[in-house]
């Protein structure tokens, strides 16, 4: 497959470029006025978001960013607190967006190598109502989870924390910009990965290669409270039939396909694993994210994604965690094997421990 700019981009699955079935979906898009609820294909996306993740309503949106903030904020009131992992996609990455736009602070539990949190945890973080506590105002969970390899929370799972939050009368978010992953990986219908929540958020600009755009869906009340915080952050889209488009395809078309996805980056994993001065957690790597870390007294990860770089391969830099690369559908086999090979002779060539060779 040819690649943009002549690099193997295995940065993120943000990466990846419409195909041409969307391009010519997104050419032909009938659009009308979305503030007004007339755009035909926003619509259309949205009522076929709700049936296949089993939900009553959905609401189109720019970003999984805006997605998890307005989702966050339709759930709470002016300072609430939020539940969440310590490392959480919305925690890490997402400016802090509920607690500066919605004054909500934030408790983080302890998340577990898989992405769990431990629901006796969040039984005890969920506020008692007495004077001087702010009000519990929802639980979020993350499926995959992106700074765990891409683990994978169970239906099963999702129940336990469900179960905790709504027997306090606390709803339950998930953070699913990749859900699709998710249920590749668990074999299962989305629908039911997701039946325990009470809102889910994911993206179509991820492994389901969409150029833009993410989703809320929820129950039809909740999906009306996120429509007004959408027009709070930024407003209501206009003519976005014209990449909704792009996203019914996503939809009909890329979801099957995410197992290749997986296999490769399960392919990638296990050949890390053998490159000596690589490690690799085999067992969180359920999906399309592969987080590995080269031995530090052999070469820095600067170096390293330099390395890969100069070789026409792109890496990304996951600080404490070590690196990362992603599998997408421009992502093949043969992409995989460059890839290993670049890494392996990245690590023979630096062999001799820096301590060592110092010592000479």
């Amino acid at each position: 497959m040819a690649h943009p700019n002549g690099f193997i981009d295995l940065r993120s699955d943000t990466v990846t470029l419409p195909t041409p079935a969307m391009r010519r979906a997104m050419a032909e898009a009938e659009v009308g006025d979305d503030q007004y609820g007339e755009d035909p294909t926003v619509n259309r996306l949205e009522a076929l978001t709700a049936e296949r993740l089993g939900k009553e309503a959905a609401c189109y949106v720019s970003s999984g960013t805006m997605g998890n903030l307005i989702a966050i904020l339709t759930h709470c009131g002016r300072g609430d607190e939020v539940i969440l992992g310590d490392e959480s996609h919305i925690f890490w990455y997402e400016s802090g967006g509920a607690a500066t736009l919605g004054g909500l602070p934030f408790n983080k539990l302890r998340t577990d190598r898989f992405g769990m949190l431990d629901p006796r945890e969040v039984a005890d973080a969920i506020r008692a109502p007495r004077p001087g506590y702010p009000r519990t105002g929802v639980v979020c969970l993350e499926n995959t989870h992106n700074r765990c390899g891409g683990a994978v929370l169970r239906p099963e799972q999702l129940r336990q924390i469900a179960d905790v939050a709504h027997e306090r009368g606390v709803p339950v978010h998930v953070d699913g910009a990749r859900i699709f992953n998710a249920a590749a990986a668990l074999g299962l219908p989305v629908a039911e990965v997701v039946a325990p929540v009470d809102s889910v958020q994911f993206c179509f600009s991820k492994g389901l290669a969409a150029p833009v755009g993410s989703i809320v869906v929820g129950s039809r009340d909740f999906i009306q409270g996120v429509r007004a915080n959408r027009k709070l952050v930024g407003g209501a889209m206009r003519q976005a039939g014209v990449i909704a488009a792009a996203a019914i395809v996503s939809l009909t078309e890329m979801t099957e396909r995410l197992p290749e996805d997986h296999a490769r980056a399960r392919r990638l994993a296990e050949g890390l694993a053998q490159i000596d001065g690589i490690h690799v957690d085999l067992e969180t790597t359920q999906s399309n994210i592969v987080i590995f870390r080269p031995a530090a007294d052999r070469i820095t990860s600067e170096e390293f994604i330099a390395g890969m770089a100069e070789d026409g391969v792109k890496i990304s830099n996951y600080g404490l965690r070590g690196l990362r690369m992603v599998t997408h559908y421009q992502i093949t086999d043969e992409d995989v094997e460059k890839a290993l090979g670049t890494a392996r002779s990245l690590m023979e060539g630096a062999a001799v421990p820096v301590a060592a060779a110092v010592a000479k």
